[in-house]
């Protein structure tokens, strides 16, 4: 049962609304994110003044953000997340479709590779690559070609083989994740018309799990930009160890080390929007908005 408020105006016997017209809309007031806000300025007020005040040789900074050395460091960390990464993206198609394949021994094969390189760290794989002369002294093929493991095995080709390969393993898991987004009658179909399992990938499963496969590859293609810092251990000349280079001579370790990040954090900034746009790209028709 309801009731009414006894000098309430009525209409036809029951309550009418009451006349708010007059009434001016206050909008809400979020105190708590002012407060949130007030707290982060200060919080970044007292951080930037800790960088200014600090024993930090700014002027050295500038100079060796454009020295030579770091910039051919930038090239060979850039030349080597691209290859790397390519070798990474073709060893993960690879082992995907042989994950998901019907042969036990193929998707046995897989499973170890990706339990292998997945399980051990980066930087142990990358010293096991540079090291590799010490198990097989000489490569080669009999009576064909041979050659000093130490002249195959250079710096860089340790590296790309350390980065690529282990990217492999995360990529694969990856790709499966978007062949597996795809509808089974998707391959059923592509069957019922004749189509080898292959072409199907090809034509229909591989377009259509790209707009899943996208985002987290774009990431993954940002975290072996980063990664490339660790092929210092092996003396490959990407940005770190050049800065490395340059601050064992000149005993400027901060500034160096605030340069090379500052060139990380610069191409990290120009592949983020590249990554939304091609994400954008892949997700036409499906009517989700990125």
């Amino acid at each position: 049962m309801s009731a009414t408020h006894p000098n309430a105006p009525t209409v036809g016997g029951s309550a009418a609304l009451p006349d708010v017209s007059g009434y001016a809309l206050v909008p809400k007031r979020h105190w708590g994110r002012w407060v949130a806000v007030a707290v982060i300025l200060v919080l970044l007020a007292a951080l930037v003044r800790a960088f200014a005040v600090g024993q930090i040789e700014w002027r050295f900074v500038g100079t060796f953000l454009t020295a030579q050395s770091i910039l051919d460091g930038l090239v060979n960390t850039i030349l080597m997340s691209v290859a790397a990464m390519a070798l990474g993206i073709v060893l993960g198609v690879v082992t995907a479709v042989m994950r998901m394949s019907a042969n036990p021994v193929l998707q046995g094969v897989a499973m170890g590779y990706s339990w292998l390189f997945r399980g051990t760290p980066l930087i142990l794989q990358l010293l096991l690559w540079f090291n590799l002369a010490l198990v097989f002294p000489s490569l080669g093929i009999p009576w064909l070609w041979s050659a000093r493991t130490v002249d195959v095995i250079t710096p860089a080709f340790a590296a790309l083989l350390g980065l690529g390969i282990n990217q492999g393993a995360y990529t694969s898991e990856v790709i499966r994740a978007g062949m597996l987004s795809v509808d089974n009658g998707q391959y059923e179909a592509a069957k019922a018309i004749g189509m080898t399992r292959l072409k199907a990938l090809r034509r229909i499963i591989f377009p259509q799990a790209m707009r899943v496969i996208i985002p987290p590859l774009g990431n993954e293609f940002i975290g072996m930009v980063k990664s490339t810092s660790l092929a210092s251990v092996i003396q490959y000349s990407e940005i770190l160890h050049n800065a490395q280079n340059i601050y064992y001579a000149n005993n400027r370790v901060i500034e160096l080390l605030i340069v090379s990040g500052v060139w990380y954090l610069v191409i990290i900034s120009v592949l983020t929007p590249l990554q939304a746009l091609l994400e954008r790209r892949f997700a036409r028709g499906t009517g989700v908005s990125r």
